[in-house]
């Protein structure tokens, strides 16, 4: 009955698999939580380097 045993680890393994999707999904809500907002007038990290208009040629 080679089937039954196939069918069984692939089982586990669908389940081991969402159970660490499940766990990195908890933690990223935590991580998401643990972060303190941004003061009024503070820049914003992601956008911080970004110069608005043409942007230069890079030479090559």
């Amino acid at each position: 009955m080679q089937g039954r045993s196939t069918k069984r680890q692939k089982e586990q393994a669908r389940k081991q698999h969402q159970q660490e999707k499940d766990a990195k999904r908890e933690q990223r809500k935590k991580d998401k939580g643990d972060k303190t907002p941004r003061q009024p007038g503070e820049v914003d990290p992601d956008i911080a380097d970004i110069i608005p208009g043409p942007q230069p040629v890079v030479e090559y």
